[in-house]
């Protein structure tokens, strides 16, 4: 895990990318494995496998200097003079550079911390010092500190993990807090300011939008520009090069363990049948340059070929038209194709003995050996279509901006869209008159009256037997609230509903937000996703590799931003927008179906994965933590397991909530050491001190 680390008081500075260290009375501290980008008064240190390239620090004067890590494609030039346009205090200006990457930046004793949009490269802090330390991951902080578990998080991460309100600005250790995305840390002469960096969209109804072919192709220019800077970047090999994988279209899972030391040189993509992936791996193979690197292939031009890998999950019926689509894409000579097979060992739940320790919980952790196998067939450098969905897509709850906005005929294509995807019943029949009706409500409800009804449902979520719909309907039924119980809430105890739903109704009572329902909605979710693969790449990580998710970067989310509600909504709007993007990009033709959802669902992969790990989660509940935080009871959680492994209608997203949860609990927990050096150095580990064989979580204590 790569982090930025620093502080703030009126001696010393504490920074994000990765970077800390102290002066106190003769006395030092400062992280395990890291590198001093700049030193006292406001050291900063960046902490993990940084490559050289990734790393950059541009100055000023001795006063004012800047450092920005990971992927940007900023001349040296801009950086200078973007350096000295924030010594005025502007900072929007910090965050177009095509890439992903987080900017700290020293201007005399105030230090500048900016956060991504999306929320992939978050800001943590906690006062620390007679001031305030930051990083970009939250258990430096929390071992710096020694931190304790918040297990009201934990309980609102179960509870509701879509609703910030429930979040607020809290992690999983006591005392550490984050900044939401689109905002930057300001630290001086140890205070600290949380600030905003992107206008915000008003409740009042919207102004004129931009043209919908004008706002696609200013998508089309934020994803050439996100796929060239990955492109452009000096490239580092592996410090142990693989075996040659030949020209096979296939390898099996020795092959997979041959190559598992290290990554592939050079670029490669995911490529499926699916439109966002494929969209970037066309995209990266038609760019000038030496996309990829695959040793071996030098004499036959290969060499110069992109790696585009295709996962074929062999215990998932009904893919062989997305791999047939995936076959037919890699035809394009620019790219070398990789098909690679998984069995068990790619099913969710395999090898949860296994894996390191990450930030926080996340569903991810369950499914984090299956994407494992998938990167480590991977390139150095690779690129997914990770978040596509969630910053093209159109979120349930925009139907009540378009309400707002009076243009109630845009409602007419997709509400006709869920009924066709219900098929023929009573329900489908219905369907249009249900959205519209759930859709006025909730363009109708204020704020505040929408909290405090989503407490309420909280507080019945965990009375009823029924499980949830699971058809399209019932999906954009849920979603048309400003908050919903999340999937897990059915297993929560009465008494951890009870706590999250007064974190609803304080919050209710406060100001209310400006943003309209449709785009508050949007952006929580796309936060918990880019929260999500956040932590996804830290338990699946690859060592020497990278990656990347164009999709998430600042400028590819802003252009997304542009997009018109009315085009959004429209059925297959994401695939009719990335083909428009590739067509302006010379990729005209794409095979029959591209773009079409996969026929066989998610849920059947899940499926098998619980029932073939069923005894090691059975024995991972037998005496839970999260019965003794008070969180769930154990039997019940027990049936709920047995029951999804016989098929019944169980919210199998709830389970891999509870499972990832309990699972980075105990890993937490048995960790040895503190990310923390030196003769001021924290004594021990955050949460763990004096813990006993079997911990008492409740209430948050666990010494």
């Amino acid at each position: 895990m790569r982090w930025l680390v620093g502080w703030s008081s009126i001696a010393a500075n504490f920074g994000t990318a990765g970077a800390v260290g102290a002066a106190d009375e003769g006395r030092t501290v400062h992280p395990v494995g890291s590198q001093l980008l700049w030193g006292d008064p406001d050291p900063l240190w960046a902490v993990g496998d940084w490559r050289p390239d990734e790393v950059r620090v541009v100055s000023a004067d001795e006063f004012t200097k800047m450092a920005v890590l990971g992927c940007c494609a900023a001349s040296d030039a801009e950086l200078r003079t973007g350096l000295l346009s924030a010594r005025g205090g502007a900072l929007r200006h910090l965050t177009n550079w095509p890439g992903s990457y987080t900017v700290v930046v020293q201007s005399g004793r105030r230090i500048t911390v900016i956060g991504d949009l999306a929320g992939a490269r978050p800001v943590f802090h906690t006062p620390w010092a007679n001031g305030t330390a930051y990083a970009t991951a939250a258990l430096p902080l929390a071992d710096l500190i020694e931190a304790q578990l918040d297990i009201g998080y934990l309980a609102a991460l179960l509870a509701c993990p879509e609703t910030p309100e429930a979040l607020r600005d809290a992690t999983p250790y006591d005392g550490v807090k984050r900044i939401p995305p689109g905002h930057a840390l300001i630290l001086r002469e140890g205070s600290r300011e949380i600030t905003g960096y992107e206008p915000v969209a008003s409740l009042a109804v919207a102004g004129p939008q931009m043209a919908a072919d004008r706002a696609v192709d200013g998508v089309r220019d934020a994803l050439v520009d996100a796929v060239r800077a990955r492109l452009t970047a000096p490239r580092h090999a592996p410090e142990t090069a693989p075996p040659d994988p030949g020209p096979v279209p296939g390898m099996g899972p020795a092959d997979r363990r041959a190559r598992r030391g290290a990554p592939v040189p050079g670029i490669g993509a995911d490529l499926s049948g699916g439109s966002a992936s494929a969209t970037l791996a066309l995209l990266a193979a038609g760019l000038p340059g030496r996309p990829g690197t695959l040793t071996g292939h030098g004499a036959t031009g290969a060499g110069e070929r992109l790696l585009a890998v295709t996962f074929n999950d062999l215990t998932e019926p009904g893919l062989e038209p997305e791999l047939e689509r995936a076959r037919a894409l890699a035809a394009d000579p620019r790219l070398h194709h990789l098909v690679v097979t998984a069995g068990e060992e790619g099913l969710p739940y395999a090898n949860l003995e296994n894996g390191p320790l990450t930030d926080e919980p996340a569903p991810s952790l369950v499914t984090a050996e299956r994407h494992r196998v998938r990167l480590a067939s991977g390139s150095a450098d690779h690129i997914t279509g990770a978040g596509a969905r969630q910053v093209l897509d159109a979120h349930p709850a925009r139907l009540a901006d378009l309400l707002i906005d009076r243009r109630r005929r845009h409602l007419l294509r997709p509400v006709t869209a869920l009924a066709r995807a219900e098929g023929p019943s009573t329900q489908s029949l219905l369907a249009p008159l249900t959205v519209y009706r759930a859709a006025r409500r909730l363009a109708r409800t204020p704020y505040r009256a929408g909290l405090e009804t989503a407490a309420d449902r909280l507080l019945q979520a965990n009375r009823g037997s029924r499980a949830p719909g699971f058809g399209p309907l019932d999906a954009s039924l849920a979603a048309l609230t400003w908050s919903r119980p999340g999937p897990a809430a059915r297993w929560l105890t009465g008494e951890a509903l009870a706590d999250v739903a007064v974190r609803l109704t304080g919050i209710a009572t406060r100001a209310a937000p400006v943003q309209r329902p449709g785009e508050a909605r949007a952006r929580a979710a796309l936060a918990r996703h880019a929260f999500d693969q956040r932590i996804l790449e830290q338990a699946a990580e690859v060592r020497s590799q990278r990656v990347h998710a164009p999709f998430l970067d600042n400028q590819v989310v802003r252009a997304c931003r542009d997009l018109p509600e009315a085009l959004r909504v429209r059925p297959g709007a994401r695939a009719d927008i990335l083909r428009t993007v590739l067509a302006g990009a010379g990729v005209h033709e794409l095979p029959p179906g591209w773009g079409t959802a996969p026929l066989t669902p998610q849920t059947v992969t899940a499926h098998k994965g619980l029932r073939a790990a069923l005894p090691t989660l059975l024995a991972l509940f037998d005496a839970p933590l999260l019965a003794d935080a008070g969180l769930i009871d154990a039997r019940v959680v027990r049936k709920a397991l047995h029951d999804a492994a016989d098929g019944e209608p169980v919210p199998l997203d709830g389970l891999a909530d509870l499972v990832s949860t309990e699972l980075w609990l105990r890993r937490l927990l048995s960790r040895r050491g503190t990310c923390w050096t030196g003769s001021a150095a924290p004594r021990s580990r955050a949460v763990s001190t004096g813990v006993p064989p079997r911990p008492s979580l409740r209430g948050g204590a666990t010494r």
